[in-house]
């Protein structure tokens, strides 16, 4: 419901021209998502993986965002980073097969809630 709203309200704005607009939302709604909205709103994965196939169940490669409409990826999340150990070194692989795959990247070099309420902010990025 929430996705359809934030749809809505994206599908009747007057948006500038000069600005890209992108939503992301989690991976089972990007096509339902993308089917709602116009195609001057660009559409985000919240992840992707390194490589285009393979035997990594539950991964989302570059090529299955594209195949449903996604046009960008949003790499790096704090909580990737955090929960699932992910290093910069696996953030630049990933990066560097989305673009080759002809994704935009949206890069998060971001701070956890933690950090930022405790003034981390400038040091963690």
């Amino acid at each position: 419901k929430s996705i359809a709203e934030i749809c809505k309200t994206l599908s009747d704005a007057s948006l500038d021209a000069n600005t890209e607009v992108v939503i992301g939302c989690p991976a089972i709604y990007l096509m339902y998502a993308r089917n709602l909205l116009p195609s001057s709103v660009g559409v985000a994965g919240q992840n992707a993986y390194k490589v285009a196939k393979g035997a990594f169940t539950g991964e989302i490669s570059p090529a299955m965002l594209k195949d449903i409409g996604a046009d960008w990826v949003i790499l790096g999340h704090s909580e990737r980073r955090a929960i699932f150990n992910e290093s910069d070194e696996l953030i630049a692989e990933k990066a560097e097969h989305a673009l080759a795959e002809g994704l935009k990247v949206i890069a998060c070099i971001g701070e956890t809630l933690e950090e930022r309420e405790a003034g981390k902010t400038n040091e963690v990025v």
